[in-house]
Order: structure tokens, then sequence, then C-alpha cells
């Protein structure tokens, strides 16, 4: 048995992706948040946590990042990946009642906007922590319905009334699970490698510099996004993504090769790519 730590509360879609490659033996226990997810790993709570990383739709989920490459050092050892399916939902008690306001996470809503303009456009948008804060909180009375995935209708005993209400079908979140760095997972020959790049102050070409180190060793990139690091204006890091293993030659020597570039680097884990992406 292990006890894996994730964004919580019940019902969210993170809790969906756990369910997905943790078997019944396993503790799933969840956190208000990403940071006090990845802290329950850090604390020694738990031995794994399962965070949101990337939409298909709405892009990166920056806490995660900030999370990985600034906070005390945890290593990503698997991802997954699962399709996000909103449901619009409420107490069986209320169904049929008039819709005033409408409870969900802002990515969320973002996601459905063309299915709230033509089916509720005078509804007032309130936002929660999650979607499952959303389901969650209809008993309190504060808000008619929620937008949240259907595992959350499940969950607190809400009335589906609408399903796939989201404005892309094929919509997507890529979660990855890290834990306390530990022994680096085998290569298996489908394999990505994360890892934060961090510069000295911002100047011309530093982006330049550190694709060509991927560049030349013939190392594709399959995200890279920039993140201030707080210190100061003009000082960033870079999170990346590369196909292949940090063992492997092309990944190892590119490696190499932005340490003598970069202030620092960060190693944030080689894993099997999600089969389901």
């Amino acid at each position: 048995m292990s006890t894996y730590a994730y964004l919580g509360p019940s019902g969210t879609f993170t809790e969906a992706a756990l369910l997905g490659i943790t078997t019944a033996d396993d503790l799933l226990v969840p956190y208000a948040n990403v940071t006090a997810a990845l802290d329950a790993v850090r604390t020694g709570q738990a031995e794994y946590a399962l965070v949101p990383i990337e939409n298909s739709v709405e892009g990166v989920v920056a806490r995660t990042l900030d999370e990985l490459a600034t906070g005390a050092v945890l290593e990503i050892v698997a991802e997954t990946t699962i399709p996000v399916s909103f449901s619009l939902m409420t107490l069986p008690e209320n169904v049929g009642q008039k819709i005033v306001r409408i409870a969900t996470h802002p990515h969320a809503e973002s996601q459905c906007r063309a299915y709230i303009a033509r089916e509720l456009p005078g509804a007032e948008i309130i936002a929660t922590p999650s979607t499952a804060a959303a389901a969650e909180g209809l008993k309190d009375g504060k808000w008619d319905v929620a937008i949240a995935a259907k595992i959350a209708a499940e969950k607190y005993g809400l009335s589906v009334i609408a399903e796939n209400i989201g404005d892309n079908d094929a919509a997507v979140t890529r979660f990855v699970l890290a834990r306390k760095p530990g022994t680096i997972p085998a290569p298996t020959g489908d394999d990505r490698t994360s890892l934060v790049a961090y510069i000295d102050i911002d100047h011309a070409g530093a982006l330049l510099e550190i694709l060509t180190e991927f560049a030349k060793n013939a190392v594709n990139l399959s995200f890279i996004q920039s993140r201030p690091t707080g210190r100061e204006l003009g000082h960033y890091h870079f999170i990346i993504d590369v196909e292949g293993h940090q063992s492997d030659h092309a990944v190892a020597q590119s490696i190499i090769g932005l340490r003598a570039i970069c202030e620092d680097i960060r190693i944030l884990g080689s894993y099997s790519r999600a089969t389901n992406r």
C-alpha cells in the first residue's frame, strides 16, 4: 500500500486520474491545492503526489511549474492523461429550478463558455478553487449549479442536468506523479525528461543558447515555458520537456551543454510517456 496526495477535494479530475493508476489498497488523500499536495510528499505525509501540469486547451498549470522549479526538490516518476469532460449538476431537489448562479473553477468556465452563453446567458459565474469544490459547495446554497467532472456528482449525491458541455471534445489534461528523489525509473524507449534551466540574467540570445544545445544533439523538445524566478525583473528559468531519457547519450550531452551556459540545472525526472496521450 502507498499513500498518494492529490489536488482535492474528492471528486476532482485529479482524483479521477489517480484512480486510473492506483489500486484499491492504496490510500488517496485530497489536499486543498497543488502546493499542499506536493508539500505532503516533502514532509513525509505521503509517498507520492499527483498534480495537473498541462491542459490541451488552457495550457500550463503555472502553480505546478513554479512548485517543481523552486520548492524543495521532487522527482517526477510518471505521468498520465485523461480526457476532460464537464457536466452541469445540482442538488436533486433543485432540478428544474431557475439557474441564477453557476460555480466552477476558472479553467472549467473558460472551456464551457459556448454552452454557458447559449444556455445560461444571464447567470452569474462564481469562481471556486476546484470543480469539485463547486460541486461540494452546492449543499450550502450559495449557488444553484456547478460545472465539474461527473465523478463529483457521484461523490456528493448530485443530479446531472447536462453532460459533455465543454467547447472542445478533445480536451485532455496531463498530470505528473512526484516523489522524493530516489532511483531513476529505467529507460523504456518512449520516455520524457523534464528539467529546469536557470539563467543568470536575461540577455539577448539566452533562449537560443538553450535551444541550440538540444538541436545540435538532435533532441526534440515537446514543451518549454519561461517563468520568473521571483528574485527581480529580468531573472527567469525555463521549464523544459524533451523526448528521451536522461541516460540517453543525446539527452545526457545536451544536459552537459546546458550546465556550461546556465546558472543552474534541475533535473525533474525521466519517466515513461503516458500511453493514452
